[in-house]
């Protein structure tokens, strides 16, 4: 959820549906087989988290997907059959053409930005959450009596909870957005004032790296998924489309490469990556893509 100020500095909206499913029988949004339905794009990074996280946690009986085109319109994120744009998976919960319809549904009075996530409650109807960072937090424990045998995959476990937060939060606010900073900069100053934030704090993954199998306490955690999304599109796109051309992955981060290479071969990991949906994603941003040029490069063999 993206603007951009006068200085020419990106501003990310907040998203606006922010509830959570608990097991308390008080509940509004309780975990049930079949009652909630996820909608992504494979092209977005924040919705990658949340499918990444269905995958992990075996939720692909219990929680339905769909995924929209990853070329956005004058509407926004449209619903296209596999046979126009393979890796497509169309609505058949509210037969919606647009995600924006989804949004309607759920509030008619909504006048925010119609974006991917968004976790759908088909029993009553409306949205659950279309915020990322919540919605695996969600499927990390919520549905784990519906699923026993995968209860231990914690993948945000107490005891690691404030360690997992901490570095959360300068990843979230120096990488995963850090890019979009850089390349949706309107202003020299403000696109100076985060690459070189950037790459400071890849640099510093790298170290982390250097000495550990993940980013805390050597075990895979909801921060591992939130980086790794951004580290799969960062050489293909943001290095050229966003000018965080400093450095690549394959080349200067030997250790950031190792550690994507072994994610990638987990169980189901591969199958939430779909690069010519990543990189078609990207052509639609039109202000730094006005052609819409669509690169050839798929980034390291993340299969090595």
């Amino acid at each position: 959820m993206t603007t951009t100020a006068k200085d020419g500095e990106l501003q990310r909206k907040p998203s606006s549906f922010r509830n959570t499913i608990s097991k308390d029988p008080d509940a509004k949004f309780t975990p049930e087989r079949d009652r909630y339905h996820l909608y992504i794009a494979w092209s977005c990074p924040w919705a990658h988290r949340t499918v990444i996280m269905r995958a992990l946690k075996g939720l692909e009986d219990i929680i339905g997907l769909s995924v929209v085109d990853p070329s956005l319109d004058e509407k926004g994120w449209k619903f296209s059959t596999p046979e126009e744009t393979p890796g497509c998976i169309p609505d058949t919960v509210n037969n919606a053409q647009y995600i924006s319809e989804l949004y309607y549904k759920a509030n008619p009075d909504y006048d925010g930005r119609f974006t991917v996530p968004v976790l759908w409650d088909k029993k009553l109807q409306t949205i659950v959450n279309n915020e990322s960072s919540e919605i695996i937090r969600i499927f990390n424990d919520a549905f784990d009596d519906l699923v026993p045998e995968i209860r231990d995959k914690n993948f945000y476990p107490k005891h690691l909870a404030s360690e997992i937060d901490k570095i959360n939060d300068w990843i979230y606010d120096k990488i995963n957005t850090g890019a979009y900073k850089c390349g949706f900069a309107t202003t020299q100053e403000a696109y100076d004032n985060h690459v070189g934030s950037l790459f400071k704090s890849l640099d510093d993954v790298e170290a982390i790296l250097s000495e550990n199998e993940f980013l805390v306490g050597n075990t895979l955690t909801e921060a591992d998924i939130r980086l790794w999304v951004d580290v799969v599109r960062f050489d293909p796109v943001y290095h050229t489309h966003y000018k965080t051309n400093l450095k690549t992955i394959k080349y200067d981060y030997p250790n950031i490469l190792r550690w994507a290479r072994k994610i990638y071969k987990l169980p189901k990991i591969s199958d939430t990556v779909n690069m010519t949906h990543i990189k078609t994603g990207y052509k639609t941003q039109k202000k730094i893509n006005p052609y819409g040029i669509i690169p050839v490069y798929d980034g390291p063999d993340l299969n090595l």
